[in-house]
């Protein structure tokens, strides 16, 4: 059994698997995985390709069977949910078949149209950032627009659970940084429950209250990305230049010590002092690899790496016909272009 340690008492519990497990042929993907996520709580699940992420999500969205396990999503069980369920959550894919031909406010007023109480669509077009391709056609934007538009169709309307899958590819870091604080205002002034899964590990760190990792099906470690750096034992970097003008650099669990006992030996103040802290991307590595990251990371979230292992697993389900959905054609992708008009 794999678990998340609880958030914090009090809040109301909008997620919560137990003992989740799923198979695809004789291969298991998911082995027992227990989550527990709090309303308004911003948790971001992490991990290499085919450690079994887009697995959980659709099995949590409602597009995935499960083989074992209890699931329960805003109270109800996914998989028996009907459409008053699915108005209270929003979905930002990876990628998705957009309908090109639509004008941009007119599909995402045709989008608002299925929920009781969406927001409005001008509104919407200017928090993210498209107000000025209001009437162009889809098939004419930019990748960082598509992405953008892919963003406001997913709260259109008002969900309470809001599933974000790579959700600021392509943006640039103005629109990067417009978008965090958009998120961070969903959660923390709307009470906005927001499960973020992405290889962007600078993204996690800024947004995420938790951070649980799925290594293998597994959970392999949950909670604060300072939690996390602690459990992990990830050392910062101390850099300096010594009297005699060479560089030095040294890796330390205390840096402050390190600093300290520095200062104590030159008895005064340490030339080109750095401190570099644990980034989300050493304990990443420290916990799926025993290692830290390359020399010369800098934490700006370069993609994970890949667990062969599991790829095999999960290629093998595939070729069975029952494998997991990675690329346009998953199972959340397919609703989403069935709810919306043909092209």
């Amino acid at each position: 059994m794999t678990s998340t340690p609880s958030s914090p008492a009090g809040a109301e519990p909008v997620v919560e698997t137990r003992g989740l497990r799923m198979a695809y042929g004789g291969t298991d993907v998911l082995h027992g995985v227990d989550l527990d996520i709090r309303r308004g709580e911003i948790f971001a699940l992490l991990g290499p390709n085919g450690a079994g992420k887009t697995t959980t999500v659709e099995i949590l969205e409602g597009f995935r069977q499960r083989s074992a396990g209890e699931v329960r999503v805003l109270g109800a069980d996914p998989a028996r949910a009907g459409d008053a369920w699915r108005a209270r959550v929003g979905l930002v894919l990876q990628s998705w078949r957009d309908h090109r031909r639509w004008q941009v406010a007119e599909l995402l007023t045709h989008f608002a149209a299925y929920y009781p109480d969406p927001r409005d669509p001008d509104e919407l077009l200017a928090v993210v950032g498209l107000t000025g391709q209001a009437r162009q056609r889809v098939d004419r934007l930019s990748g960082g627009q598509r992405r953008r538009l892919d963003v406001a169709l997913g709260i259109v309307g008002r969900p309470e659970l809001l599933f974000l899958d790579e959700p600021t590819t392509g943006f640039d870091p103005e629109a990067r940084r417009d978008f965090h604080d958009m998120v961070e205002h969903l959660a923390a002034e709307e009470g906005v429950t927001i499960l973020l899964t992405t290889h962007d590990l600078a993204e996690a760190e800024r947004l995420a209250d938790r951070i649980a990792m799925l290594v293998d099906g597994r959970i392999r470690a949950c909670g604060t990305p300072a939690e996390l750096a602690r459990r992990a034992a990830a050392q910062a970097e101390v850099r300096w230049t010594a009297p005699g003008g060479e560089r030095h650099r040294e890796r330390t669990g205390d840096p402050s010590r390190l600093v300290w006992e520095l200062h104590q030996a030159t008895g005064g103040p340490i030339a080109d002092l750095e401190v570099r802290r644990p980034t989300l991307e050493d304990t990443y590595l420290h916990m799926l690899h025993g290692r830290p990251a390359t020399d010369g990371a800098d934490g700006s979230g370069r993609p994970l790496g890949t667990d062969a292992a599991d790829e095999a697993g999960a290629a093998a389900g595939a070729d069975a016909g029952t494998g997991p959905d990675t690329g346009s054609g998953s199972g959340a992708e397919r609703a989403r272009a069935e709810r919306a008009p043909a092209a």
